[in-house]
Parts: structure tokens; sequence; C-alpha cells
């Protein structure tokens, strides 16, 4: 028997479901966006098999809607752009993470402006939203990838790796020498709906003061504060209640992660191997593993 039945064989272990996903129910969220400071309403629905993720501003009338895909990625600029000649919708990366983690295949996500809400910096206010929807099975099958050969990305000192595995797992080494208090993180998990739940959505997004006070000093975040971030100066923790996990950060790049992985828009098993990613090298990778994923049978 060949290695690549094998793998498939053994895949069917995984916990991913094999019917496409949608929500029970419309449920919404009110929040402001961390770099537009703008009020944002936003809602979840239903949405039937085979019609992916797509997001619609209610702001913008007449305007195409945005499906959450690869080819829609506009800018990684802090955070995660779609956007088309039109519009655009940013930070989107913490509610993709959720719905990807939760096997949410179909949704429409409309928005009352050009960001999603950056609730408490993390994504468990989503999969809180979700888990209130209910989650519905359809029909129709979900075509789920295995990967069957390795597959790497580097730029200077950040590396991407894709191994083949019979379960989605990420492993991310987060390396901050210049802050005493991050200094080198690891972590690595399986993402299932309970894990990414408890282990990894709590873990909000963070920042060193150096960095972030001169982007709100020139207005480029509007929004956000110690009640949406952990802000980190020097060897100390500015939020009143510190952190959530003592390696919270590495674990937010792992989220962040998920999030990115997922406009690849296809359901995958692999091993991914992340050192000092962020969104633009998570999204150059994604590409390169799209294409390969491509060329891989369905389960």
């Amino acid at each position: 028997m060949s290695a690549e039945i094998v793998a498939l064989d053994k895949a069917s272990l995984s916990s991913e479901p094999l019917k496409q996903r949608t929500l029970g129910r419309p449920v919404s969220f009110s929040g402001e966006g961390l770099f537009t400071g703008q009020r944002i309403h936003l809602v979840l629905y239903p949405a039937p098999a085979g019609h992916g993720i797509v997001f619609k501003r209610l702001d913008c009338p007449g305007s195409t809607p945005l499906r959450a895909t690869l080819d829609a990625v506009k800018a990684t600029p802090r955070c995660t752009i779609l956007g088309n000649e039109k519009i655009q919708v940013q930070t989107v990366e913490h509610l993709l993470s959720a719905l990807r983690a939760l096997h949410v295949d179909n949704a429409l996500i409309t928005l009352t402006g050009p960001e999603v809400p950056i609730a408490d910096g993390s994504a468990l206010p989503f999969v809180e939203m979700i888990k209130e929807a209910g989650l519905e099975d359809l029909e129709q099958e979900r075509k789920i990838k295995t990967l069957l050969a390795p597959l790497f990305f580097s730029q200077d000192d950040i590396h991407l790796i894709a191994l083949p595995a019979q379960e989605f797992r990420i492993s991310y080494t987060l390396h901050y020498p210049h802050s005493p208090l991050i200094r080198s993180q690891f972590y690595s998990l399986v993402v299932e709906e309970d894990s990414f739940e408890k282990e990894i959505a709590p873990c909000r997004t963070f920042c060193l003061y150096e960095e972030i006070a001169p982007l709100v000093e020139k207005g480029i975040v509007k929004g956000g504060g110690l009640d949406s971030a952990v802000i980190i100066a020097e060897d100390r923790v500015l939020n009143p209640d510190g952190l959530r996990f003592s390696d919270e950060m590495v674990r937010h790049k792992i989220l962040d992660l998920v999030g990115d992985l997922s406009l690849i828009g296809i359901p995958f098993l692999a091993h991914i191997l992340a050192i000092r990613s962020g969104h633009s090298a998570n999204i150059a990778f994604a590409r390169l593993l799209f294409n390969q994923l491509k060329r891989e049978p369905s389960r």
C-alpha cells in the first residue's frame, strides 16, 4: 500500500467534520475598530453550502461582497486587509480564526464600517458569538485535503514549514530578543474546537509600547487600548489584569496564523511550523500552500 493511501486512510481519524457547516441563526456584535476607531455593527448570518465566508459592507450600497480568499488580500500592515476596487475590510484575522477553528465553512458577515471590531483583542468574543448562534451541518460533503509532501517558505529570519500530518497542528516559535519580558516563546497544539477555545481564542493581540506609541501619535491606530490589547513596556505588562497566560503572546501568533491560513479556502490537514512569522509571511506561505493543496486528492 502506498504512503499516500495510508496517509489518507489515517486522516479519517481527524476531528474535521465531514459535512459542510454553517450557523444555526444570525448573531450580532458591536464594537470599535482598532485602526479606524469607528463604532461598527457586525452580524453573522447562516449561508448555504458552497457560499464560503463572505463580507458585505452595509455602508457602501451597491458594492460587491468580499469573499474571504487569498485573491481578496489587499495588504497586511499589522493586520490582514481584504479588498476590491471599491471597498475593503480590515483586521479580519481574529474573526476568521474563530470561524476556521469551529469549522464554519459558510457565513455572510455584514458590517456597517471598514473594520471588524477589535473586541478585547482576542478571538474569544467571536467564538462565543458562533456558539450562541449554534452550528448546523449541511447535506453537502466537506472536501478535506491532506498534504502529502513538505513545503517551506523562508525570508530572512522568518520561516514557515508545512509537513504531512493526519491532523491540523500549528507549532510556533516567537523570538523578541529586544523585549526582556517576551524573549523566546514556543507553543504547539492540534487546532480543534475545544483546544482552540480554551488555549488560543482568549489570547489577545500584543505590542511593545515603544512601537505602538508613534502609531497612535500619527493617527495610524485610532482605537483600542488596554482593554483590547496587551501592551508591554520593557519588562512590564501595562494591563492592570496582567496576562491571561504566561505565553499569551506566542499563542496569539497561532491565533493570527489560523485566521490567515483560513483564506486558503480549503480545509486541510498538515503540521505547520512557524518561526517569527507575521501577516505578510503568513499570506505568502498560504499562497504556496494553496497551490500545493490544489494538486492533492480530497479525503
